[in-house]
């Protein structure tokens, strides 16, 4: 028997990742390419598999433990081939567990047929860190049909999915008790036991409600039956984010202060400037004054350039500014960060514009792209609206939402002139920040960018 070191492979640009999930212990017997560790990042959930077969000897990390690559997991012995060296080459180690299995298994998360697979009457893992055990006369366990989207989409470790789908368990209804609400394998175990207990005790067991916290489900429609319908896939990134707008949404008591900044003396400084721009390589747009302008704001004002602990007991004010600038493309909507953007100027900030923006279109934004953000703006200018109520982007507590400026008559104090103004829709978290403090920040801004040397100040 050989000795081999598990390391973590190489996983990207991070440098400490939480463990999030070991998934064997010391004694138990592995499979090559089974899953070892669960790691999370700030945008991704991958796991650690095994490179070979043999018996785990000693377990190196714990849960809660931060790695990076090439930090040592285990111990593992081999029948004497040692596959260490291939840790690091391994394509397979260091993709995002969701993809893994979508190339091991397209058809994984789907069902086979309408109603899933009840859990077996007795289960029983032989190994010192055994699940769970099912008495052998207790009756099947009745589950719900399994939506694969939500049971695919829950905040879950795959391991946990497969498990979970192993037993004919859907985890879109179940609430987590690990790390930012993840549901973790003892969840799973608990609502097994929760209902064969009621199952045995002659009750009936509800499934978990689909969706979550109290909320009634939407009820499935059969539109096909008033006419012709297309069932259309969502894009992966709309899969991604629409969980994290809904938990927004769900956790953050907005509410939107409406503005207008008048732009005329900016838009007209923005045309005079364009040659030079364009001879120094970047296209300047009203873009690169907002970013700017509020970045100047948000130091006047860093309750807006903070986020409220979980707990809501302490406010974290960051001493840096990284503004998250929502991109369109043809895949849904992503937010790169403009780093450092009260440090920058104008010009420095519309290359930064131009380049992100760039990627985002080509799909090759990377994690750093998109990581450290602590205000964001959602612009639709180019496209139209007057006004909208954008969801913010937590854990930031506001997020700026500009629409299509238009030219309107205004009063001077002696006549009515034309002015170019500037909707803006501010959209903030109430338990932060009260709404004479937004209508103070919207009114700054506006002038900020109605008078461009105030920003010099």
């Amino acid at each position: 028997m050989a000795t081999t070191t598990i390391k973590v492979p190489d996983i990207g640009d991070f440098d400490e990742v939480d463990v999030i999930e070991v998934l064997v212990a010391e004694g138990d017997t592995v499979e090559a390419e089974q899953s070892l560790i669960t790691l999370e990042s700030d945008k991704a959930t991958m796991e650690v598999p095994a490179e070979s077969a043999g018996k785990v000897s000693k377990v190196l990390i714990k849960v809660g433990d931060k790695v990076a690559e090439g930090t040592a997991i285990l111990e593992l012995e081999t029948d004497g081939t040692d596959a260490s060296d291939k840790t690091e080459d391994t394509p397979a180690a260091s993709e995002p567990a969701e993809e893994k299995e979508e190339k091991k298994d397209p058809a994984a998360d789907t069902p086979e047929t309408d109603t899933p697979k009840a859990a077996e009457p007795a289960v029983t893992k032989a190994t010192d860190h055994q699940l769970y055990q099912l008495e052998a006369d207790a009756e099947p366990v009745p589950v719900q049909s399994i939506d694969s989207e939500g049971h695919r989409l829950a905040h879950a470790s795959p391991a946990v999915r497969r498990y979970a789908r192993e037993l004919g368990i859907d985890l879109s209804g179940l609430s987590g008790s690990g790390r930012k609400g993840r549901i973790m394998r003892e969840d799973v175990q608990q609502f097994v036991k929760q209902a064969v207990s009621q199952t045995a005790g002659g009750g009936t067991t509800a499934a978990p409600a689909a969706g979550g916290m109290g909320i009634p489900p939407i009820p499935e429609v059969d539109f096909s039956k008033f006419g012709e319908v297309e069932e259309q896939p969502l894009s992966r990134i709309k899969q991604k984010s629409g969980p994290h707008l809904h938990r927004s949404w769900l956790n953050v008591p907005h509410v939107t202060q409406f503005d207008e900044a008048d732009i005329t003396e900016l838009e007209a400084f923005r045309k005079a400037e364009k040659a030079a721009a364009e001879k120094a390589g970047v296209k300047l747009t009203p873009l690169a004054f907002l970013v700017k302008a509020a970045a100047a704001a948000l130091r006047a004002f860093p309750n807006f350039n903070s986020s409220l602990k979980p707990d809501g007991s302490a406010l974290i004010v960051k001493h840096y500014i990284n503004v998250g600038v929502a991109v369109d493309t043809p895949n849904g909507l992503v937010v790169p960060v403009i780093k450092d953007a009260d440090r920058k100027g104008i010009f420095d900030i519309a290359r930064d514009l131009g380049e992100i923006s760039v990627k985002a279109r080509d799909g090759k934004l990377g994690p750093g792209d998109m990581q450290g953000g602590t205000f964001s703006i959602s612009s639709l200018g180019g496209i139209g609206g007057t006004a909208f109520t954008p969801i913010v982007n937590a854990p930031e507590v506001a997020i700026l939402g500009v629409s299509r400026s238009d030219m309107q008559p205004k009063w001077n104090g002696q006549e009515f002139e034309p002015r170019l103004m500037l909707p803006l829709s501010l959209s903030y978290d109430h338990r932060v920040i009260d709404g004479a403090a937004a209508a103070r920040f919207t009114t700054h801004l506006s002038g900020l960018l109605g008078d461009l040397r105030r920003l010099v100040l």
